[in-house]
C-alpha cells in the first residue's frame, strides 16, 4: 500500500450553504490537494486543536480521548485515510501500547482531530488522492473556492430539503447515491447530513 503524507492547509467554508465546510489537507511532498467535507461541529473541533491557545471550561471529547490515552500510555502514532466511498472517506487510527500496534477505524474527522493534538502523522493511500485530490496552482494559493467547479462536475440536479426524519426513512442506496449527487452540486450541509445517516447505520 503506497501512502502519502498529508498536512493541513486550513478550513474552507462555502457561502453557497451553511453548516458545511471543506478541510483542505496539502500533500508534504507535492503539489496536490485533498478537499474532505466536513460538518460545522467537525470544523470546530479541528479549529480548536489547530489553535492550541484556545481553552474550553470542561474537556470535549478529543481532550478526553486524549487524557484518557496520555494516562494509560497509549501513543497515537499515525492515521491512515484508506478509502473512498461515495463521497465517504474512512480512516483508521494507529495506536501503540506495550509495543503492540492497535488499529482503530474512526471517521476521517475524528482521526485528523486525533492526529492533530496527538501530533501524529497523516496519510492518505495514493490512489485516493490520485482520485480525489487536484493540484495546486496559484488561483488556490491564497483562497480556496468551493463554488468553483474543478472540486465537483456534473449537471445540476433539483434541490429537496431533508430533515433528519425524512432522511432515516430513505433507503440505504439512495442516501449514497443523493449524497454523490450532493457533492456534485456543491450542497455541502445535505452531504454532511446524508454522510453521518451513513455513518449511524455502519455501527
Amino acid at each position: 500500500m503506497e501512502l502519502v503524507e498529508l498536512k493541513i492547509q486550513g478550513i474552507s467554508y462555502s457561502d453557497n450553504t451553511s453548516g458545511a465546510f471543506a478541510l483542505i489537507l496539502d500533500e508534504i511532498n507535492g503539489s496536490r490537494k485533498l478537499p474532505i467535507v466536513i460538518g460545522g461541529f467537525e470544523a470546530q473541533a479541528i479549529a480548536i486543536a489547530l489553535e492550541k491557545k484556545i481553552k474550553t471550561s470542561r474537556p470535549l471529547t478529543h481532550e478526553l480521548f486524549q487524557k484518557f490515552a496520555d494516562n494509560f500510555d497509549i501513543k497515537l502514532n499515525h492515521i491512515i485515510i484508506y478509502k473512498l466511498v461515495d463521497g465517504v472517506f474512512h480512516s483508521n487510527i494507529f495506536c501503540e501500547k506495550d509495543n503492540k500496534i492497535i488499529k482503530i477505524d474512526s471517521r476521517t474527522s475524528d482521526a485528523i482531530v486525533l492526529a492533530l493534538r496527538f501530533n501524529a502523522s497523516i496519510f492518505v493511500k495514493k490512489e485516493i488522492l490520485d482520485d480525489a485530490g487536484f493540484e495546486d496552482n496559484e488561483k488556490y494559493i491564497n483562497e480556496i473556492n468551493l463554488t468553483d467547479n474543478k472540486f465537483f462536475k456534473t449537471e445540476k440536479s433539483e434541490k429537496k430539503v431533508y430533515n433528519s426524519k425524512d432522511i432515516k426513512k430513505i433507503s440505504t442506496n439512495k442516501i449514497k447515491k443523493m449524497l454523490q449527487k450532493s457533492l456534485e452540486n456543491e450542497e455541502y450541509e445535505m452531504a454532511a447530513k446524508l454522510r453521518d445517516e451513513l455513518n449511524f447505520r455502519k455501527v
